[in-house]
């Protein structure tokens, strides 16, 4: 078994109606070691979705293979071993942030022995920013602050791979910013391999170790590319000539792939 948290090679997916088949992804090959950010970057259309969700065991890829974390899909999902963020925060409008985050040890009957260890509730929605904001209803929370509540979420059980669907596409850039920033801090302090989808050049560059851009219809690898900026980092580095540069080259990768 691969020893990388995520090893796709020849990966095809292929949905089929009762008017045609089409091909979503094809021949996708790419890996991440144990602890990277990796940014799934691309137009429409292109699979980034799809491929995330092949990753989490919701879709079955059609042709290849998939390892992550050493195991199959299911086997990663079955052990607990995947967190995933949707790009709508769904929360329970009835139920307080902390019991959102809540939801998961009811749901899926995560028991006590199993949590035993690991960063209780309270303390993702510290880990997030949300500390004081407990006993709040998502209709009382920003935009923002609801995704800082999936993220916790996401977060409970201590998932080895973090799965992240374009998680901030719909919040104001000032907003935006603040989360990128969280969402690296966040990275630091859990250890967790992340995968992160966004259309927004800067926002793949600023956040990931690698860029992986998807060209559309169907979906295949354009390019992988290892971003060389300093580990640490903050969003003044976007005015570096180094990160300007980087954007640069994504753009015209982008480019390509239309």
């Amino acid at each position: 078994m691969s020893a990388l948290a995520v090893d796709c090679r020849d990966v095809s997916v292929r949905f089929l109606s009762e008017r045609r088949s089409v091909t979503a992804l094809e021949n996708v090959s790419f890996s991440v070691a144990p602890g990277g950010f990796t940014s799934l970057l691309g137009p429409s259309g292109c699979g980034k979705s799809t491929l995330l969700r092949v990753i989490a065991d919701l879709i079955p890829p059609s042709d290849g293979a998939v390892s992550v974390l050493g195991a199959t899909p299911e086997q990663a999902r079955l052990r607990r071993d995947l967190g995933f963020v949707f790009q709508d925060a769904a929360l329970l409008p009835w139920r307080t942030a902390l019991q959102n985050v809540e939801l998961p040890l009811e749901v899926g009957g995560v028991s006590g022995q199993a949590m035993r260890g690991k960063a209780s509730p309270r303390d993702l929605l510290a880990l997030v920013g949300l500390s004081g904001w407990e006993g709040s209803y998502p209709h009382e929370l920003s935009g923002g602050m609801r995704q800082r509540v999936a993220i916790a979420r996401a977060l409970l059980g201590g998932p080895r791979l973090l799965l992240m669907d374009e998680p901030f596409g719909a919040l104001d850039e000032i907003t935006r910013d603040r989360l990128n920033e969280e969402l690296r801090r966040i990275w630091a302090d859990t250890g967790a391999t992340i995968l992160f989808v966004t259309h927004s050049v800067y926002e793949a560059v600023y956040l990931a170790d690698q860029v992986l851009v998807l060209s559309p219809n169907p979906g295949r690898v354009a390019a992988v590319e290892t971003i060389g900026l300093p580990k640490t980092r903050d969003l003044s580095i976007r005015d570096t000539p180094e990160f300007v540069a980087i954007a640069a080259r994504m753009r015209g990768r982008l480019g390509a792939v239309h």
